[in-house]
């Protein structure tokens, strides 16, 4: 992002060395197309910086490479609930002074205090929604209304699961009555056991743009992130997203700031920022994600606010789970598990 010039005069050297000096650069890591592009470009003529924006597929990959690089390199990074405690207990995040983001103050009820950092002390809410059902409603012959369909013959290479393994997991302990936080290893090789019976119908795991195998009719039906639905559905009204009978998997991604990040300041700064009304009201123009404030929701218009989408009702939330932290041990488990999925 911030390429050397080279050149044969020693002044001309010295200007453009002066030049790159003069403008700082943030070090951004999360999913790809996460962040509203007009967003980000305000930020950067704002505070006269250069955002350098890195994406990573699962948040697996992201905690691998962070643990790798001992907390340092980025300044802003992006993780599941699920992961903050993992990573707080590490020394990988570098605690939030709240004094510096006052515009959290304005953050929905609920979305904050949860279990997996009780204070926010190391992270704050970034988008929230539902892991669900996309189908295309032209190639399956009944409404998707349950997770169990995802296991009929007839969908054979035709389903579509995310890349998460928390989230995939998730959706086969909910098919099998069990919570998406279980820690009994018995209901965790259950869940894998009902995951190894779908691999004939699995097409594909995606978490990059998981919009776009149903958009191109390259998967009929399958998982979803409810804001990657809404932005399907734009491209194809066809596309329905539905919060399955057994309970969805509900989960929030988080702003951390890594213990290892030279650019503090500005990372909170860079937080607060995407805090204001305008900001949050584009995440939802932009990703159809569920932002994190009131202000924000309260600027959409109408079709948006009140879109089932990207807001899903009380009574279908209340049917769903957040997923949490389940510790390290536990977690070792899924990985196993994971793996022996990932690799039959």
């Amino acid at each position: 992002m911030n390429p050397f010039i080279k050149g044969l005069v020693f002044s001309a050297l010295s200007i453009a060395s002066v030049a790159q000096a003069s403008t700082e650069t943030i070090n951004v890591y999360a999913w790809g197309g996460y962040l509203p592009e007009k967003s980000l470009k305000a930020f950067e003529q704002q505070y006269d910086v250069t955002i350098n924006y890195s994406t990573f597929e699962n948040n697996e990959s992201m905690y691998t490479k962070l643990k790798l690089v001992k907390g340092s390199g980025y300044d802003v990074v992006f993780a599941s609930a699920y992961f903050i405690e993992k990573m707080a207990r590490e020394g990988l995040l570098a605690k939030l002074d709240h004094s510096l983001i006052p515009n959290m103050s304005d953050t929905m009820e609920g979305l904050l205090g949860q279990g997996h950092d009780p204070k926010n002390d190391y992270s704050l809410p970034y988008i929230w929604g539902v892991t669900g059902i996309s189908y295309n409603e032209t190639l399956v012959d009944a409404p998707i209304t349950k997770w169990a369909q995802l296991w009929d013959k007839q969908y054979a290479q035709q389903v579509m699961l995310i890349d998460d393994i928390r989230d995939v997991f998730g959706m086969a302990l909910k098919l099998n009555g069990y919570s998406v936080n279980s820690k009994n290893e018995q209901e965790i090789q259950k869940a894998y056991e009902s995951l190894a019976a779908l691999k004939d119908n699995t097409l594909l795991y995606n978490s990059d743009a998981p919009h776009v195998p149903y958009v191109s009719g390259e998967a009929a039906l399958g998982m979803q992130w409810n804001g990657n639905a809404y932005q399907g559905q734009t491209d194809l009204p066809e596309l329905k997203f539905v919060m399955p009978e057994e309970g969805a998997v509900l989960w929030m991604d988080n702003f951390v700031i890594p213990s290892g990040s030279q650019q503090k300041a500005l990372a909170h700064a860079f937080i607060n920022f995407m805090y204001q009304p305008e900001n949050q009201a584009e995440i939802v123009h932009s990703l159809g994600y569920a932002s994190a404030t009131k202000s924000g929701r309260a600027l959409l218009p109408d079709e948006l606010k009140y879109n089932e989408t990207i807001f899903p009702k009380d009574e279908d939330m209340k049917n769903g789970e957040f997923i949490n932290d389940v510790g390290s041990e536990t977690l070792a488990i899924y990985e196993k598990y994971w793996q022996r999925l990932r690799t039959q």
